[in-house]
C-alpha cells in the first residue's frame, strides 16, 4: 500500500475543484491558495470517495474545507465532482461535518454562497438557515454582480 501525503490529498481536492466549480463564477481556488490556507493550522479538510467512505488511495469524489476559530467554524469550500452528484455524497459530507462539530468544540457553522448557487437547497435541508446578505459581493465574468448569502447552523 502506498502511503498518502497531504500533498496527495491536495492533488485530489484540486482535481474535484477543477471539475466541480463553474469557471463563469471564479469560485475555484488555486493550489497556492489551498496550500496557504492549510498551513494556517486552524483549517482542515475531509475527503469522500465515490462509495461514501474515505477514498484511501482512490480519487476523491468530494471534499469540504473548513476554518475553525474558537467555537465557530466556517465552511470555506464544499464540492462534489459532477460525475458523482445526485448520489447523496454531498449530504453525507455535510452530515459528517455537522455531526462531528461538537467533538471539535464547534457551536456554530457558517458558510457563504453566491445567490443562485444550486447547493442552497442542500444547505437548507441540512439545517443551515440564511442569516445575512451582502449585496453585489461577487463579481463574475462580464462584470455582473451577485449577492452573497451567509448561512449558519447552531449545534444544539
Amino acid at each position: 500500500m502506498v502511503q498518502l501525503t497531504p500533498s496527495d490529498d491536495i492533488d485530489r481536492i484540486m482535481a474535484v475543484m477543477q471539475t466541480a466549480f463553474d469557471p463563469a463564477y471564479g469560485e475555484a481556488w488555486t493550489r497556492a491558495q489551498l496550500d496557504n490556507t492549510l498551513v494556517l493550522g486552524h483549517c482542515s479538510y475531509r475527503l469522500i470517495g465515490a462509495d461514501g467512505e474515505l477514498p484511501g488511495e482512490a480519487p476523491a469524489a468530494g471534499f469540504t474545507l473548513c476554518r475553525t476559530i474558537l467555537d465557530e467554524e466556517e465552511l470555506l469550500l464544499f464540492a462534489v465532482a459532477p460525475e458523482w452528484r445526485g448520489r447523496g455524497l454531498g449530504k453525507m459530507l455535510l452530515r459528517q461535518l455537522i455531526d462531528s462539530a461538537p467533538s471539535r468544540g464547534v457551536k456554530r457553522i457558517f458558510l457563504e454562497m453566491r445567490d443562485n448557487n444550486p447547493a442552497e437547497s442542500l444547505y437548507r435541508r441540512s439545517g443551515f438557515a440564511p442569516i445575512g446578505r451582502r449585496p453585489n459581493y461577487y463579481r463574475i465574468r462580464g462584470g455582473k454582480a451577485i449577492d452573497a448569502i451567509t448561512f449558519a447552523i447552531d449545534m444544539n
